[in-house]
């Protein structure tokens, strides 16, 4: 997609517009990620940092492991050493 400009409005609002907003799949009182990269604002999903996250920790674990029972055998196995 194309570059579009913008105008700062009052209080520091910004319009996404439709196209923009559908291309990302938003819809109204989704929650939104500001970061700034390089001298640059970056708008993304919470949903789809979530999806990243968990694509980028798939490739180091394999799907079949529970890492939520595996700390917690790990938390128990240090209690029962004490």
């Amino acid at each position: 997609m194309g570059h579009q400009r913008l105008k700062l409005g009052e209080n520091g609002r910004i319009s996404i517009p439709a196209a923009y907003r559908k291309e990302l799949g938003l819809e109204p009182g989704d929650e939104l990620i500001l970061r700034v990269d390089e001298g640059e604002l970056r708008i993304t999903s919470a949903k789809l940092a979530l999806e990243r996250a968990r694509r980028l920790i798939a490739r180091y674990v394999p799907a079949e492991d529970d890492l939520a029972q595996s700390l917690i055998d790990d938390r128990r196995a240090e209690a029962a050493r004490e």
